[in-house]
């Protein structure tokens, strides 16, 4: 990266009317894979300096200028486990603390969250996107962008849109009708439009409806700027572009990274042919010289350091000195973070005999056998380019043993990625830093590499996980067997490996390894033997298989892929330090065959249909009435919650304004958190509608015997569902619609346990206005957050 010139203050329109339109072109995609084009030369108003990017959805991955070598940062929680955590405010503190570590970096817009929906299990990325649900994915999503964006560093809201699978991820056309599309699969990135204001909006590789989504107007322009007023610049996902001029006339500004000059070329021939209006070019470039005037609003802010956590507003601390606050201050964070995501699925002994296994007795307890290399190797984090190298990670084998100390022993159970995959006197196969390369990407080979057999070989095995077992897998699940059989506790680290959750790679089943499943069945026939209590602790990034072990153990805790902080984390839930009360942001279902997309998952010859149209998580599972091992929005606690007094008015009937509230208190005799969620039903609707719909959460902590009267407030557009058949005043087609009649309004723990009911009735509403960004609230919001979170 070249030397930045000397960043002062620059009139966007002035600087536009300087440009050439060589260099207005030029502006419009990155030098590299990490900067955008710097534009110094005499007659300038001013230099237009770069902005450099960097990944960051659970924190900061920054090149150190060695190639795949990342400066350390804080590694907190992925996606999914803060989507369990439910807490918009720990989601702000989290992503402010990125934010700060991304301006000590000189990192101008990181590049998150992802709010993609959970259209089915199996998706390899799924640790990285948030929920099934679109309310609670923008909520989320919202929160984080509010947070880095305190810091005065930017976001890019991803992968807008439909981008649910990553297998042909690049090519993949997705076949869905626009109410599909306006209730399931656009909520949340309108909503962080409306609530966060996000710099940028990152498209995604798949074709929609057989348009790339880097070239589809009706996503990028009639979407995204018109109906949602977004006043950001669009960026593509990296090599995304296929067309570059066609990108441009349907609304993308930036391309990312850039082709060397090549496509620059291309947009000034085409203009200079009469086939792009410059003024395409000049708006492109009026957003991203914008984009570029909040990454660089004056010298004081580009090179002066940034507030700490914990620190007054205005204090001023040098990138040293930051670096070094923040190594502790950020680990405390993304170790509570961790905690509270970290959900207890189950508690409940074999057979109902006995007391619950947890939390477990920190004095006086028996022997407690920890099994399961996981709890040796902490899984923090999935694979690909959201990959943090995390200034520290806390074990929880020694996290355990600082509490139990000599009560525990140790055996691993079964191979980790960093060991040997198998031995004997004849055979070695080795990974010994794991994955040697975890990112896949379309890309134009710029180097070359030549791959041993053996590192290969020892994908495959890893991968397959079926099978007959190895020899040394049945070894280490018999000498795990021994040492268990010695404990009156066991407790075993399970989950998936690296290799089954990471970018560009898909899951083909729900399963476990199978040397981790035969691990389960031995460990619980151990218990059926010695009456010892058998608790899994999970590490994973979305829903497993839990036959044929779900019903001979007596606790499932689980810690999902929760960062640096997960391994005191684990153990403080484990010995009641911590009262879990995480809950789960997606279904967990009884098999594979019955998710939503099972039917049509990945599609063929390079179309896939959303044939189950706005039924997807809980929707589905409720539509058809099918069981499953946990629902959406479950999660135990060491304390017990009720539900009271359901109280539902309508301030105004034309509007569709409905308040509700509802009075929780806590029955235990421990502090506790719940997360009171809100449904919205239309049970006689003209069309098919989900039997209920998120519409609206709050976590609240009380200590014993305390209560609290939690209140929402609904809007229209909460009992809507989208018209696509509605005429708008300027001939295009589609509004929200709330279709007059009665709605059910629930209250509860769960989409499975809803303790309150009541019904409204409300008038029709034809024509609701979508979710509009409202820039004053914005900028308010924010500035409150950094004013309640300084000193």
């Amino acid at each position: 990266m070249s030397e930045q010139p000397a960043v002062r203050p620059f009139d966007v329109e002035e600087t536009l009317a300087a440009l050439t339109l060589e260099e207005k072109a030029s502006l419009l995609s990155g030098v590299d894979d990490w900067f955008t084009q710097t534009i110094d030369r005499p007659g300038l108003p001013a230099p237009v300096p770069a902005i450099e990017v960097g990944d960051g959805p659970h924190g900061l991955r920054k090149e150190t200028g060695v190639d795949m070598v990342w400066v350390p940062a804080t590694g907190f929680p992925t996606a999914s486990a803060m989507g369990a955590s439910w807490d918009r405010d720990l989601m702000r503190r989290v992503g402010a603390a990125i934010g700060e570590e991304a301006r000590a970096e000189g990192v101008q817009v990181v590049l998150g969250p992802g709010v993609n929906m959970k259209r089915s299990p199996l998706c390899g990325r799924n640790f990285e996107y948030f929920s099934e649900d679109p309310l609670h994915s923008g909520e989320l999503g919202a929160a984080y962008v509010q947070g880095v964006q305190s810091t005065g560093v930017g976001t890019s809201l991803k992968h807008f849109a439909a981008n649910n699978q990553e297998i042909e991820r690049t090519r993949i056309s997705v076949v869905a009708d626009e109410r599909t599309l306006r209730e399931t699969y656009l909520p949340a990135f309108e909503r962080v439009v409306a609530k966060a204001d996000p710099w940028t909006v990152m498209c995604s590789y798949n074709r929609l409806l057989g348009v790339h989504a880097s070239q589809n107007r009706w996503l990028l322009t009639e979407v995204l700027r018109e109906d949602w007023g977004f006043r950001g610049a669009v960026v593509s996902d990296w090599n995304a572009v296929h067309d570059r001029v066609a990108a441009l006339r349907a609304g993308l500004d930036l391309e990312m990274p850039g082709e060397e000059g090549r496509t620059d070329a291309e947009v000034v021939a085409a203009v200079r042919a009469g086939l792009l209006d410059e003024s395409v070019v000049d708006d492109a470039a009026r957003r991203v010289l914008a984009l570029v005037a909040r990454a660089h609003p004056g010298p004081d802010l580009v090179d002066g350091p940034v507030m700490a956590l914990g620190h007054r507003a205005g204090d001023r601390l040098t990138a040293e000195q930051l670096r070094l606050l923040r190594a502790d201050e950020h680990h405390t964070l993304a170790r509570e973070a961790a905690a509270a995501c970290i959900t207890l699925l189950r508690n409940e002994p074999v057979a109902g005999r006995g007391a619950p296994a947890l939390p477990l007795a920190e004095t006086d307890g028996g022997a407690i056998a920890v099994i399961g290399a996981f709890a040796e190797h902490a899984r923090i984090q999935g694979g690909g380019s959201s990959g943090v190298d995390p200034t520290r990670v806390d074990v929880p084998l020694e996290a355990l043993r600082r509490i139990a100390g000599e009560r525990i022993a140790y055996a691993p159970g079964y191979v980790y990625a960093t060991r040997n995959a198998y031995q004997d006197d004849n055979l070695a196969i080795l990974a010994a830093h794991g994955i040697a390369h975890d990112e896949t990407r379309p890309n134009v080979a710029r180097r070359s590499a030549t791959l041993a057999k053996e590192l290969q070989l020892a994908e495959a095995v890893q991968r397959a996980g079926r099978g007959p077992l190895s020899p040394a897998a049945e070894r280490l699940i018999d000498e795990a067997a021994e040492v268990a059989a010695k404990a009156e506790t066991i407790v075993v680290f399970a989950g998936l490996p690296l290799s089954y959750e990471q970018e560009a790679n898909d899951r083909d089943s729900l399963d476990l390894p199978a040397d981790q499943v035969a691990l389960l069945s031995r460990l619980a026939d151990v218990r059926d033997r010695t009456g010892a209590s058998l608790v899994v602790v999970l590490s994973n990034g979305s829903p497993v298989a839990m036959d044929p072990w779900h019903d001979r153990v007596d606790a499932i805790v689980e810690a999902w892929l929760g960062g640096q902080g997960t391994g005191h984390a684990v153990a403080d839930v484990l010995f009641g330090r911590t009262n879990p009360s995480g809950r789960t942001a997606e279904t967990f279902p009884l098999a594979v065959e019955d998710t939503p997309g099972f039917p049509n998952w990945i599609g063929e010859r390079g179309t896939v249909l959303y044939g189950e149209g706005v039924f997807i998580g809980y929707r589905w599972y409720d539509a058809l009435r099918r069981g499953v091992r946990y629902p959406f929005g479950h999660g135990l606690s060491y304390t017990s919650f009720s539900y009271e007094d359901l109280a539902v008015d309508v301030v105004d009937e034309a509007a569709g304004t409905v308040t509700v509230a509802a009075t929780v208190r806590n029955d235990g005799d421990r502090a506790g958190a719940e997360v009171v969620q809100l449904y919205v039903g239309d049970p006689e609707a003209e069309v098919h509608r989900p039997v209920r719909e998120l519409r609206g959460f709050e976590k609240v902590r009380l200590a014993p015997g305390e209560a609290v009267r939690v209140s929402f407030t609904l809007e229209s557009r909460d009992f809507a569902y989208w018209d696509a058949d509605a005429l708008r005043p300027d001939g295009r087609t589609g509004l929200w619609r709330r279709e007059g009649g009665e709605f059910r309004i629930e209250v509860g723990a769960s989409s499975r346990d809803l303790r309150l009911s009541a019904s409204v009735d409300l008038p029709d509403d034809p024509a609701i206005p979508p979710l509009i960004p409202d820039a004053e609230l914005i900028d308010i919001a924010a500035s409150r957050f950094v004013q309640g979170h300084a000193g």
